[in-house]
């Protein structure tokens, strides 16, 4: 499919806004005094950046409001629900917590909240069966992995941070394998089913349209590997440098930046590399 930059900033972003405000949440990052306040002030800046990069991809974006409508079937109307509610219950949490008062159980229901709505904007991707390598629970499994690890960097956690980078690299690397095998090379004959020495009577489109647009997209080999190494080495493996530098005010900032940089190709290579099927029509 076609990789929107509105949908990789939204998903990089509130990923990581929403993995640093559950981090908070459950106590696991500072939160009292002035960092504690640019901590919690940083997580919300980055949902809030995020979510609101996502309505960019929207056709009538003055509509979005709408999307709270259809809770009962929609993830994204799901998301949009949880976000607001993890939003409201983490400020909540936060004045508590920068007030000096007990705030853990509040705190602890934002964290699951901020988590559930990483796990819904996952869900919008892993739901369509039309999309053979985004239908797996690796989708919403990354998509976790990643704002947690975003977070535990963003909170200032270095053993925590490597152990997960290492972790999410295999992952990574892991879900990417397996997504080739599931989309694997389909032809004429394979996608229609009639046989072999299959030839369209005429082409499926005259102009570009939506489909060509949004669903049709092509990623060389070559490219491919390329850019899944730049992934792979920037995402994982120099944030991981940065954190084996002995203690460094800079270091566990810079390792974060790399992460959120390196994370911004994986996620352009997750919408690029995804095939609908409509796209074997176009061939």
């Amino acid at each position: 499919m076609h990789p929107a930059a509105s949908l990789i900033l939204f998903s990089t972003l509130s990923g990581a806004g929403f993995g640093l405000l559950a981090m908070i949440g459950a106590g696991l990052a500072r939160t009292t005094g002035w960092v504690g306040l640019a901590e919690a002030a940083l997580g919300f800046a980055l949902a809030l950046i995020g979510l609101a990069a996502s309505t960019f991809h929207l056709g009538r974006p003055e509509r979005a409001l709408k999307a709270f409508r259809e809770w009962r079937s929609s993830w994204l109307s799901r998301e949009a629900w949880l976000a607001v509610a993890a939003l409201a219950v983490m400020a909540i949490a936060t004045t508590l917590r920068l007030a000096g008062l007990p705030a853990l159980p509040v705190g602890f229901v934002g964290a699951a909240l901020s988590l559930a709505t990483v796990a819904a904007t996952a869900m919008i991707y892993a739901q369509l069966r039309s999309v053979p390598r985004w239908h797996h629970w690796s989708t919403p499994a990354t998509f976790l992995a990643h704002a947690i690890t975003a977070g535990t960097l963003l909170a200032g956690h270095r053993l925590a941070a490597a152990l997960l980078l290492t972790a999410l690299a295999v992952a990574q690397f892991a879900a990417w394998h397996a997504g080739d095998r599931r989309t694997g090379p389909t032809t004429r004959e394979s996608a229609t089913g009639l046989g072999p020495h299959v030839r369209p009577f005429e082409a499926p489109h005259t102009s570009d349209n939506y489909l060509t647009r949004e669903m049709v997209f092509v990623v060389a080999r070559k490219h491919r590997v390329r850019l899944r190494s730049i992934g792979l080495a920037l995402a994982y493996l120099a944030p991981l440098a940065c954190l084996a530098i002995p203690p460094a005010p800079l270091a566990l900032p810079l390792a974060a930046l790399l992460h959120l940089c390196g994370t911004l190709i994986v996620r352009w290579l997750f919408f690029a590399d995804a095939e609908h099927v409509v796209a074997r029509y176009y061939r």
